[in-house]
């Protein structure tokens, strides 16, 4: 029995979440900050996006930009984060943690699981940051994570494609490995091919100027453009998928 082709969308507002729906996406990683790699969304976003969403809703949990080693205070705004989703009916996670050494903190990864659940459990790319990649599967696998994100430790998934591979293999079906980063209507089926994966994750976005009549001048960091999903790029690359 052939598998079935998943495109998850990593959408940065309410509207690129309706977006991935209408274009033919499986589920979104809802996010804000895409210019830093994504932090937490608002409790408005998630609420909002869940109440208008079929497909799956999964939500990243990472209180700031930056690495994956957090302080006992970041590390309860995580939990808190968790809860929230989980009463706001969303269906999944998107977490990682990772010790000062370069290996998954399982210790306090195995906390958000059990806070999680029934939800799915996502470890996303801080895995693209562990020492070890084939050790850091085993521990994944061990706690329960439904899915892993990552690039194969490159800075885009057709350039660790080969690893992505070998993750795969390694994983033989007790997790989903998803490659993300870089990924476009121009190379899905060529990472979909060389890596054996089945998920795969993509922003799909564009970028869209101000629609301000009002010009304030040279204020830095306000009124710039902004990133959304393009809806053209999801219907491809989805149908892309669904033919394959």
């Amino acid at each position: 029995m052939s598998k079935t082709y998943q495109l998850e969308i990593c959408a940065n507002s309410v509207l690129s979440a309706l977006t991935a729906q209408e274009g033919g996406a499986d589920r979104v990683e809802l996010c804000q900050n895409l210019e830093v790699g994504g932090t937490t969304p608002s409790l408005g976003q998630v609420w909002t996006t869940r109440a208008g969403l079929s497909i799956g809703v999964h939500v990243l949990v990472r209180p700031r930009p930056g690495d994956f080693l957090y302080t006992d205070i970041e590390f309860l705004e995580m939990k808190s984060d968790v809860m929230f989703c989980r009463e706001a009916k969303c269906d999944g996670v998107v977490v990682g943690i990772l010790l000062a050494d370069g290996q998954v903190d399982t210790v306090r990864m195995a906390e958000l699981i059990e806070l999680a659940r029934p939800m799915q459990v996502t470890f996303h790319r801080a895995f693209d940051r562990c020492r070890d990649p084939f050790e850091a599967l085993d521990a994944i696998i061990g706690l329960g994570c439904d899915r892993l994100l990552t690039s194969g430790m490159k800075n885009t998934a057709a350039e660790g494609a080969g690893t992505i591979a070998q993750l795969i293999k390694q994983a033989s079906g007790r997790i989903e490995v998803m490659p993300g980063a870089g990924i476009n209507e121009e190379n899905i089926l060529q990472i979909a091919a060389s890596t054996g994966a089945y998920s795969f994750h993509t922003s799909a976005k564009i970028a869209v100027g101000s629609a301000m009549n009002y010009d304030a001048g040279e204020l830095g960091g306000m009124g710039d453009r902004v990133w959304v999903s393009s809806i053209e790029k999801i219907r491809q690359m989805a149908d892309m998928l669904k033919s394959r």
